[in-house]
């Protein structure tokens, strides 16, 4: 497991799927998704973009003190129509990958293996899926169906955390430098060709999300000091930009829709920054461990 995966794991072990609902209550395609532990057990909820209205929107689990219960729904990531999500979730044991409508109903299971399946990300089309496979960090494609399942990747260092670009053209993932304990952010055409490195920052790098015109990765990094903060960095690997300053870690980074925000997670709590002028708006409490908020990549339908 890739430190990243390590230091969420605590704040998600008893991760919940939650569901950020639209501010208008009709409109059936969430803002946003993310991680909590809310209530003590696995349940889906809705809430809006500012963190008004949240709701409970999924049926209760089984008793979570037994294991059998220990589902683990981690990982959410948006359709590109914003009516799916899919997610990891260890119901069979080990991470497999689902699909649910955002309603939480529908729930359809992708992958079915004995190594853990994390991080889907969606092709611009819908058509396809990208994740990672296994503990040494393999990107597969797959269909949205779950079949047709093969590898993207096969360099033998860990490869993780893929992102598609809104184009399609690209997937940027996390990719650990042989020999050490860096992770840099990579991109790689969705046929295997064309992989460049965009960071060389020589720290742990993680979970990149493009921005809505693809010209910028998001990214988390502990450049400074081996403290988490969220980073960008031009597709190309120039005119790298920290974002966030605080003595918390920062993870998860979300990139707005509108481009003018990205979504974070720091100390248990949902927290909005404005990309330009770094103010922060705080969606959650943090007294969930909230994490791995998902923005819905399509707006709400207008009246």
């Amino acid at each position: 497991m890739s430190l990243p995966s390590a230091v969420r794991a605590a704040a998600v072990a008893a991760g919940v799927l939650v569901l950020a609902a639209c501010g208008d209550a009709g409109d059936p395609r969430p803002d946003l998704v993310f991680v909590s532990t809310r209530d003590g057990d696995y349940a889906l909820y809705a809430m809006n973009a500012d963190g008004g209205r949240q709701q409970r929107i999924s049926d209760e689990e089984p008793d979570v003190s037994t294991t059998g219960a220990v589902f683990f729904q981690v990982d959410p990531a948006f359709s590109p129509d914003g009516r799916r999500v899919a997610y990891a979730s260890r119901r069979g044991g080990s991470f497999d990958i689902y699909v649910s409508n955002v309603d939480g109903t529908g729930v359809t299971r992708l992958t079915s293996t004995d190594a853990d399946d994390r991080r889907p990300s969606f092709s611009p089309d819908g058509r396809q899926i990208v994740f990672t496979r296994g503990e040494d960090g393999d990107l597969y494609l797959m269909n949205a169906d779950g079949s047709n399942v093969r590898r993207l990747t096969t360099d033998p260092t860990e490869e993780i955390e893929p992102a598609w670009s809104h184009d399609g053209s690209s997937i940027a993932f996390s990719r650990r430098t042989p020999g050490t304990d860096a992770y840099e952010i990579w991109v790689i055409r969705p046929d295997g060709t064309g992989r460049r490195r965009v960071t060389r920052l020589r720290a742990a790098s993680y979970t990149p999300s493009w921005s809505p015109d693809d010209g910028r990765i998001a990214f988390a990094s502990g450049a400074r000091d081996s403290r988490y903060e969220i980073y960008t960095v031009g597709a190309d690997g120039t005119e790298l930009r920290r974002v966030t300053r605080s003595e918390e870690d920062a993870f998860d980074p979300a990139w707005s829709l509108d481009g003018a925000s990205i979504a974070f997670s720091r100390g248990g709590a949902i927290v909005v920054v404005d990309v330009e002028e770094g103010s922060e708006d705080r969606l959650t409490s943090g007294r969930n461990n909230d994490s791995s908020p998902a923005w819905n990549p399509r707006p709400p339908p207008e009246e």
